[in-house]
């Protein structure tokens, strides 16, 4: 591929990020609950149950200079109205060389955690579906070709969930959004002896639904220490990836259902090679001891009633190349390590419209971190990936 083809003037984005418009669930939930359900006041605040909530003003700093950044609330006046317009998203994507985005919702949170802690379950689930049609028939439907729609799943609910990726995936999703790490939500994790996860994990192999795990989504923030700056905190915040790419690694849902793929969705690719060698590391050194019964480790009792992968027969590098693609915004060092990664299992981000977000000058910087890369794998890193992997086929790009 020639470097200055014009495929290479676009990337696809797996990781954007939406701003609900006040209309989503009044216009679509029934009409006994158009009162009681998601809503905005006057001020700009959802209300919801017995939450408010603002939006932050890191979540809509797109056109702003970065010493106007805040965390305090921010009303939609102040917001480029491409933060909740798709029509003036598309616009927005064409300057910045975005052919195709995903996007995550806010007010729900990252997975709809808003919907799991929520009190009535049947408003919830009401809700989800709610959500759900908006993004894929509003949101996506107002731009074809731009846009690969992601759900959120009713949490609380396996079977429902799967009848959802289900329902979904017939009107054209092929994403959903789950948890890092569903623990801290007070859910069971993937490791659950009784298997509480499956149904919606064998919906999203039959459909060819990945698993968008978005950096965040447990809702919790790791802490380095009680007096640690803020700052230091948020740097620190990709161990949480890292934990869910090992948790997933050594699980045993590759084995069961090959077809399963995820995505670590703001999660940074440069710590992958570091745990894929020492994961390699750890399976040939502790393997052995590990399948014991009984064997105390640090004060915990590992016992072989352990939901995890066959560890004889683990192959990291293999679990990684046909199940876990990395997804990163603006970094160099595992783009350095591709041959450890796979050059194949990397996929570009812009996070628009956060504080973390490369626009206006998206293709710029991509450009710039590929440029020592052939052409072919920038190809991949740019939109190939995305566009195979999310089964995306993009609009045609505007001529600039």
């Amino acid at each position: 591929m020639d470097v200055h083809a014009p495929e290479l003037d676009w990337l696809v984005s797996v990781d954007d990020h939406v701003i609900e418009p006040p209309n989503v669930w009044v216009d679509r939930l029934p009409a006994r609950y158009r009162d009681v359900g998601p809503r905005m006041l006057a001020d700009d605040t959802w209300v919801y149950e017995d939450k408010r909530m603002p939006t932050s003003g890191l979540s809509v700093t797109a056109g702003k200079r970065k010493d106007e950044f805040t965390p305090l609330p921010v009303p939609y006046s102040e917001m480029r109205p491409a933060a909740y317009d798709p029509i003036a998203r598309v616009v927005d994507m064409d300057r910045a060389g975005i052919l195709g985005s995903l996007c995550f919702p806010s007010f729900p949170r990252f997975c709809g955690q808003i919907f799991w802690e929520a009190n009535d379950k049947d408003l919830a689930l009401l809700c989800v579906r709610a959500y759900n049609d908006w993004m894929i028939d509003e949101w996506s439907g107002a731009a074809p070709g731009r846009f690969i729609p992601l759900i959120i799943i009713p949490l609380w609910d396996p079977v429902a969930a799967a009848a959802e990726i289900e329902r979904c995936a017939g009107k054209g999703a092929t994403a959903f959004a789950f948890s890092e790490n569903p623990e801290p939500l007070g859910l069971p994790t993937i490791h659950d002896p009784n298997r509480y996860w499956d149904p919606v994990m064998a919906a999203a192999q039959d459909t060819q639904t990945v698993v968008c795990m978005h950096v965040g989504s447990s809702s919790t923030m790791p802490v380095i220490s009680t007096d640690a700056p803020g700052l230091a905190n948020l740097t620190f915040g990709a161990v949480r990836a890292a934990g869910t790419m090992l948790a997933w690694l050594f699980s045993d849902y590759f084995e069961r259902m090959p077809g399963l793929k995820i995505a670590l969705s703001e999660g940074n690719i440069g710590w992958m090679p570091y745990f894929i060698e020492r994961a390699e590391q750890v399976i040939d050194k502790q393997r052995h001891w590990a399948k014991s019964v009984g064997t105390a480790f640090y004060n915990n009792e590992v016992e072989t009633a352990q939901v995890m992968a066959d560890l004889d027969r683990l192959d990291v590098r293999a679990t990684i190349r046909d199940h876990i693609f990395g997804c990163f915004i603006e970094e160099s060092s595992g783009l350095r390590s591709l041959d450890i990664i796979g050059e194949d299992n990397v996929m570009l981000e812009t996070d628009y419209p956060h504080s973390d977000t490369t626009w206006p000058d998206c293709i710029g910087v991509a450009k710039k971190l590929l440029v020592d890369l052939p052409p072919d794998t920038q190809y991949k890193i740019q939109r190939g990936n995305a566009e195979r992997l999310f089964r995306f086929t993009p609009a045609v790009p505007p001529r600039t």
